[in-house]
């Protein structure tokens, strides 16, 4: 079973390695304007994504805090 796995990384490391070969032979513009094609949206996506996650977390320890701060009604402290 490792042997599968070393094997399944060695062939992403060599794909990427093509990959990589390639981007760098093309002419400059056309790396930026790849690199823009791709990298702007990911960016992107991934600030939207952690935005989303740090609002729920951010709301589920303002809660938490609110409900210790605040007695239930009726009690009095």
């Amino acid at each position: 079973m490792p042997h599968y796995c070393v094997s399944v990384i060695r062939a992403l490391v060599d794909w990427w390695d093509s990959v990589e070969l390639w981007f760098t032979q093309l002419a400059f513009p056309l790396q930026v304007l790849l690199a823009a094609v791709l990298l702007l949206p990911l960016c992107w996506f991934t600030a939207a994504g952690a935005d989303r996650v740090l609002d729920r977390v951010t709301d589920l320890v303002t809660g938490l805090v609110r409900s210790r701060r605040t007695p239930p009604r009726g009690e009095v402290r």
